[in-house]
C-alpha cells in the first residue's frame, strides 16, 4: 500500500517551514552582518558586475578596491577627469593612520585596469557627504594653484598710467625716426610679417622692435599663472615702468633734468608704498627695454647719454632686467632681446627647430653689419675686411645707415639660415640682437669678446659656451694674428654638428611666446627670467631673516666672475674688462 496522502502533506508542510525558517534566520545574519559592517565603516558587495558604482556628491564620484593586503583604495573622481587614490583600512586603528599612497594619471587607463581585478576583491565604503568633501579638498588642494604657486606669487604695482600705458597711447612721441605706433601694436610684437614660408613659418612671425621688451614682458606677466592682488603674498613685486620708452623720447636733444625726470617721480612714488618698506625694495624688479648704459650717467652734465635711473639708491636695491647689463653692477641681469619669433604653440616651436636642423647650408661664416669707424678700438672694420678676403667661403651683409636689405629681416634670416657660423662683434655696446637672430636661425655664433653673451645672459645660456658658440680673441683680430676662416675651418664636422643641435635646444630659451598664448612645455626667455628673479629675491630674503649682508663684500667691478664663475680670483677674462668700465662712464652721445 501507498503511504497516506495526508502523511505526504504533512511532510512536505514541514520542509516548507524548516526552509521558510532558514531562509529567515540567514536574512537576519545578513542584516545584522550588514549592519555590523556598516558601523565599521565597510560593507561588502554581493554582486560582482557592478564593479565601479560610483558615489557621486558634489560633481566628485568615488569607486574602492579591496587590495590584497586588506587595505581599500578609494579612487575619487573629480569633474576634471582626474583621479585622486586613497587607501583606507578597515581597522579604526587603520583609519587613524590612514594616508595617500598614489594617484591614477589617466581615467580611462585606471578604468581598465582596475576592471581586470577579482569582483570578490572589491569593497565598497560608505562616506557621508562631508567626509567625501572634506577627502577630495585635501587631495585637490595638493595640486592646486596656491600649492603650485607657493614660493612663486608675482604682485604688479598698480602704478600711475603715465609711467606705461599712456606712453603707448602717445606712440608717435616716442621715436624721430621710427614709427613705434606701428611697432607697439599687437601687445609689443609689432604688425605680422607677409607670409613667406621659405624663411618664415606660416605662423608665429612679427616685425618686432628690439627696444620693445619692457612691453612684451608686461603683457606676458598678465598672463602669468601666480599673479596675487595681495602683497603679503607675493614672493616677488613687478615694477611696470616702461623705463626704455621713457626717456628715449628726451635721449637726443634733452637736458638731463627732463631725462630723469620720469625715474625720479617713479621711485618716489615707489619709496611711499607700504610693499617698498618691506624689504626696500629688494623684493622688487623692473625691466627695462634699452641697454644698462642708456640709464647710467655718471654726472649731471646735459653733454653727457641717458638718465641715472640704475644709478638710484631705490634702483640698486632692485633686481633690474635689461637687454645687457653691466658687468660691474651687481643688481642688473641680461635677457634676451626680442626676437622676430613669438610662438602661441609648442608645435610651431618643434616645427621650427626641425625646419632648423634640415636646412642646407653652403656658407661656412658670415656677418651682417656695418664699420664703425668712430668708435675706438672697435674691430668691424677688420671683421668686414676678412669676410671679403675669404671669397665664397663668407657671406656680407653690409649695414649702412639708411634702408637697405640688413635692415629687412628676411634677408638677414635668409643669410643666417644658409651659414654654419655667424660673427658676432661688438658694436655701438657690448652685446647685438644679432646673436639672438642666428641663435633662432640655427647657426652657430662667433663672439669676439667675452662680454658679448657669457658674462651677460647667465640664466638663458650655458655656462660651458664651448657648447654652442666659438670664441676668437678680439685682441688677435686687430693685432692681425688670427685668421677667421682658419679659426673654423678647423672646427670638424662632428663638432660643427654637436653644435648646432644645442643651439637649436637653446631656441624656446631665447624666444618670447606670444603674450596671447601659454606654452606648455617649453619655458620661454619670459619663463626663465621670472624664474631668475624668484631665485635671487628668496635668497636675499633669506640672508635678511639670517642677518647677512645682502650686497656684495667685494668690488662690484668683478661681479661678471661671481655671476658666471661665483669666484672673485684673477680670470683669463680679465684682460677683456679692465678699464672698460672706466671707458662707460665716459660714454658720449651716440646714436643706439
Amino acid at each position: 500500500m501507498g503511504r497516506p496522502l495526508v502523511t505526504t502533506g504533512l511532510c512536505r508542510q514541514s520542509w516548507f517551514v524548516v526552509l521558510a525558517s532558514f531562509l529567515i534566520w540567514l536574512l537576519l545574519i545578513c542584516a545584522y552582518y550588514s549592519q555590523y559592517m556598516v558601523s565599521k565603516g565597510v560593507m561588502i558587495t554581493l554582486f560582482n558586475h557592478n564593479i565601479f558604482e560610483d558615489n557621486s556628491v558634489g560633481g566628485a564620484s568615488s569607486s574602492v578596491v579591496r587590495e590584497p593586503n586588506g587595505e581599500s583604495k578609494v579612487v575619487f573622481n573629480d569633474q576634471s577627469g582626474a583621479l585622486r587614490t586613497k587607501y583606507v583600512y578597515e581597522s579604526e586603528e587603520h583609519e587613524k593612520s590612514k594616508k595617500e599612497l598614489g594617484r591614477a594619471a589617466d581615467d580611462n587607463s585606471t578604468g581598465s585596469n582596475e576592471a581586470q581585478l577579482d569582483a570578490n576583491r572589491i569593497m565598497k565604503i560608505p562616506i557621508k557627504e562631508d567626509e567625501i568633501h572634506a577627502d577630495t579638498k585635501s587631495d585637490f588642494e595638493s595640486e592646486s594653484e596656491s600649492d603650485m604657486c607657493q614660493g612663486k606669487y608675482i604682485y604688479v604695482h598698480k602704478i600711475p598710467s603715465k609711467f606705461n600705458q599712456d606712453l603707448i597711447e602717445h606712440c608717435n612721441s616716442l621715436s624721430n625716426w621710427t614709427d613705434m605706433c606701428e611697432l607697439s601694436s599687437n601687445l609689443g610684437l609689432g604688425p605680422h610679417f607677409p607670409s613667406n614660408e621659405r624663411v618664415f613659418s606660416k605662423t608665429g612671425w612679427f616685425a618686432t622692435n628690439q627696444f620693445l621688451l619692457e612691453v612684451i614682458f608686461h603683457n606676458r606677466l598678465k598672463q602669468y599663472n601666480c599673479l596675487t592682488n595681495d602683497s603679503s603674498q607675493a614672493s616677488a613685486i613687478f615694477v611696470p615702468y616702461y623705463a626704455g620708452l621713457d626717456v628715449s623720447r628726451y635721449l637726443w636733444g634733452s637736458g638731463y633734468k627732463i631725462r630723469d625726470s620720469g625715474s625720479l617721480e617713479l621711485v618716489k612714488w615707489l619709496r611711499e608704498k607700504p610693499e617698498w618698506k618691506r624689504m626696500w625694495g629688494r623684493d622688487h624688479f623692473m625691466v627695462a627695454g634699452r641697454i644698462t648704459w642708456d640709464f647710467r650717467r655718471f654726472t649731471d652734465e646735459d653733454s653727457n647719454w641717458g638718465n641715472k635711473l640704475m644709478l638710484l639708491p631705490e634702483s640698486k636695491n632692485m633686481t633690474m632686467l635689461t637687454i645687457e647689463s653691466s658687468p660691474w653692477s651687481s643688481n642688473d641681469f641680461a635677457i634676451p632681446y626680442p626676437t622676430y619669433f613669438h610662438p602661441s604653440m609648442d608645435t610651431e616651436v618643434f616645427h621650427w627647430q626641425n625646419k632648423m636642423r634640415r636646412q642646407r647650408r653652403r656658407v661656412l661664416f658670415s656677418f651682417a653689419g656695418g664699420p664703425r669707424p668712430n668708435l675706438h678700438n672697435s674691430i668691424r672694420n677688420d671683421i668686414i675686411d676678412q669676410c671679403k678676403a675669404a671669397r665664397r667661403k663668407c657671406k656680407l651683409l653690409e649695414c649702412s645707415t639708411g634702408p637697405g636689405k640688413c635692415h629687412k629681416p628676411v634677408y638677414v634670416m635668409k643669410m643666417f639660415q644658409g651659414s654654419v657660423f655667424c660673427l658676432q662683434p661688438p658694436g655701438d655696446s657690448l652685446t647685438r640682437r644679432s646673436m639672438f637672430d642666428s641663435i633662432l636661425a640655427g647657426c652657430i655664433p662667433v663672439f669676439f669678446h667675452p662680454g658679448s653673451a657669457y658674462v651677460q645672459y647667465v640664466w638663458h645660456l650655458p655656462q660651458d659656451y664651448t657648447k654652442y658658440s666659438v670664441l676668437i680673441s678680439a685682441f688677435d683680430i686687430q693685432n692681425k694674428t688670427v685668421s677667421i676662416e682658419s679659426v673654423l675651418s678647423r672646427i670638424s664636422g662632428q663638432e660643427i654638428v654637436k653644435m648646432r643641435e644645442e643651439v637649436i635646444r637653446l631656441i624656446p630659451s631665447v624666444v618670447y611666446a606670444d603674450p596671447s598664448y601659454k606654452l606648455k612645455t617649453h619655458d620661454d626667455a619670459f619663463d626663465i627670467s621670472v624664474k631668475g628673479v624668484l631665485k635671487r629675491v628668496d635668497t636675499t630674503r633669506k640672508d635678511m631673516r639670517e642677518g647677512k649682508t645682502t650686497s656684495f663684500d667685494f668690488a662690484e667691478k668683478v661681479s661678471w666672475k661671481f655671476n658666471l664663475f661665483g669666484i672673485v680670483e684673477e680670470h683669463e677674462w680679465d684682460p677683456y674688462f679692465e678699464g672698460m668700465d672706466e671707458k662707460a662712464k665716459r660714454r658720449e652721445h651716440v646714436k643706439a
